[in-house]
């Protein structure tokens, strides 16, 4: 049945959609001392009366770096029946991994994708899909029939699917998590709109994101959305918190032509001109974001704050990575990215967020896809370091020379 329970705080019902006892309703860590309210409850109501505040309250995220542990990797990489250095970036992820988790060898037993949902008041304005295509793509996740699905059965991969502030009204349904601040962001393009959304429903989205992330026991985490307009939102983000030129940041999204992507330019940059420029990440986000890409930076702070691997999949998650590293630089740390969108303006994204891809190969769905392929090498990488023998344990000669 679905999860439901009663907040021990404000004593307000609430029902999340999955299985009763399985989700992140139940756990409840106690929230940071600036930020505590009855018994530490992260209910929809609760979350609502702590992010009042304009000053969040994010945990503390350790530096990964961490050049002991990963000099002990790197010897135990380089003691195994290979020459040095011959598994390349396999390595590379391997040590990555051990630092994030802290141990040595690295685990990788439980690898888990959430996909956040959220509609988007510009879609009908910057996209070449109808923005009923995002509710609809949420039915098509939960009867099990889209690309992430299929992916996440054949690789052993869980996929939580969150409803972030889908325009659509879902009821309680098994296997949707019911995370909703309003349903859909408001028209940026539309000057007699302040924003997007509220600074409030920012922080409400980004502190619930934070409590899924916090509270989800997985070795590593993927991040995938839906939402469509968000590759219009994701470039004003790169736009605002790095500076590049909104015409690099700019892309086809889910299938403009060349015409098409000209006038998302031009609405983008008209809806730059027409309000006073953002001030904070946090205020870009609010004015130009969505309400998924606000709960995925928040639930990338709260993964790696407990030492979770994050699997980033293509441009809009990698601007919500982006902003989380605007509100905590360390995050940076813990984020392995899966693949090279062929988005326009992810290489550049990447190359601010000095970050290498796995893998490229022509992607362009999102959907935490590329995040789901990924899992096989995250995997592989741990088992090189746990199970492969050394030269001394083969009885095999090193190299002379």
């Amino acid at each position: 049945m679905p999860c439901s329970a009663t907040c021990p705080a404000c004593s307000s019902v609430f029902v999340c959609g999955v299985q009763t006892g399985a989700c992140w309703c139940f756990t409840r860590p106690a929230l940071p001392a600036a930020a505590r309210t009855g018994q530490g409850c992260r209910c929809p109501a609760c979350l609502d009366a702590i992010v009042s505040s304009p000053a969040l309250s994010l945990p503390p995220i350790a530096d990964a770096k961490r050049p002991a542990l990963r000099a002990a990797l790197r010897a135990r990489l380089d003691a195994k029946t290979k020459p040095l250095g011959s598994l390349g970036m396999l390595e590379a992820l391997a040590v990555d991994i051990g630092a994030i988790q802290d141990r040595n060898p690295p685990q990788m037993e439980k690898c888990a994708v959430a996909l956040f949902a959220a509609s988007h008041g510009a879609a009908h304005r910057v996209s070449a899909y109808p923005p009923d295509v995002t509710w609809q793509m949420v039915e098509n996740f939960l009867a099990g029939g889209a690309a992430i699905n299929v992916m996440a059965r054949s690789l052993n991969v869980d996929l939580h699917i969150v409803n972030a502030g889908v325009d659509h009204e879902f009821g309680q349904r098994d296997g949707l998590i019911d995370a909703v601040v309003m349903h859909g962001t408001r028209d940026y393009t539309d000057p007699a709109n302040a924003g997007a959304m509220t600074q409030e429903a920012c922080e409400q989205a980004l502190m619930r994101g934070l409590a899924f992330g916090q509270n989800l026991q997985v070795d590593a985490l993927g991040f995938g959305e839906m939402g469509i307009g968000n590759t219009a939102s994701a470039s004003l983000l790169m736009h605002g918190l790095t500076g590049v030129p909104l015409a690099q940041c700019v892309g086809a999204g889910a299938g403009l032509d060349e015409a098409g992507v000209a006038r998302k330019l031009a609405l983008l940059d008209d809806a730059l001109r027409v309000r006073p420029r953002p001030t904070s990440p946090l205020a870009w986000l609010a004015t130009y974001g969505g309400l998924e890409i606000a709960m995925m930076a928040g639930a990338m702070l709260g993964a790696a704050s407990r030492g979770t691997v994050l699997v980033i999949d293509g441009f809009i998650v990698s601007a919500a990575l982006l902003v989380a590293t605007r509100l905590e630089p360390n995050v940076r740390q813990y984020a392995v990215f899966a693949h090279r969108s062929a988005e326009q303006g992810h290489r550049l994204l990447l190359a601010n967020l000095q970050a290498q891809a796995l893998f490229d190969l022509g992607l362009r769905l999102g959907e935490g896809t590329g995040a789901a392929l990924a899992m096989p090498l995250l995997r592989t990488a741990c088992a090189v370091v746990r199970d492969m023998a050394s030269f001394t344990d083969a009885g095999v000669d090193t190299a002379t020379g």
